[in-house]
């Protein structure tokens, strides 16, 4: 049985992002570049295997060099496991394999607290206030009193002087 061959573009969808992306992460060197072949250059299941994982870790808040350091001197094997959601990195400075499991392990108290931030944000209600023609303020309904005073402060100091430059026929002084 012969391994899928992916030019770049079935390779970027097939990992669901864009082809610009894989470019990138072969200048970074997260994944290899391709064996080049002219206008028949292909990528191999490995580096499908590559992008995959690198988004798990992403999802996971690693950054690349983190990430890259992760990756570098796995198996397609281990790093398909990394892929799969089988494995889970403890933390984005460890370098070296992590065992196998059946289950991720539980989150360490930074990523809890991180993904339960985000749980938050998700949670909030933002209202946009557009101040001019393509500048916008966005205020969550649940800022402090004193930040609400305050943006409440500069829309009256901006209805004020637009109040006044209509009142002046929009002159410029």
């Amino acid at each position: 049985m012969t391994e899928k061959a992916y030019k770049i573009d079935e390779l970027a969808r097939a990992a669901g992002m864009s082809a610009r992306t894989v470019r990138y992460y072969v200048q970074r060197g997260l994944i290899p570049a391709a064996a080049f072949r002219g206008k028949d250059t292909a990528y191999g299941h490995e580096h499908l295997v590559r992008l995959r994982a690198i988004r798990r870790l992403q999802e996971a808040f690693f950054p690349l060099d983190a990430i890259a350091a992760e990756l570098e001197g796995r198996s397609v094997g281990e790093i398909e496991r990394i892929a799969d959601g089988k494995v889970t990195p403890a933390s984005p400075s460890r370098s070296g394999a992590a065992p196998p499991a059946s289950e991720p392990p539980p989150l360490d108290p930074p990523r809890r607290d991180a993904r339960a931030a985000i749980a938050r944000e998700a949670s909030r209600v933002f209202r946009r206030i557009e101040l001019f023609p393509g500048v916008d303020l966005t205020v969550a309904d649940d800022a402090p009193e004193q930040s609400l005073n305050l943006v409440n402060e500069m829309l009256a100091i901006l209805e004020e002087r637009v109040h006044h430059n209509v009142k002046e026929g929009g002159r410029k002084r």
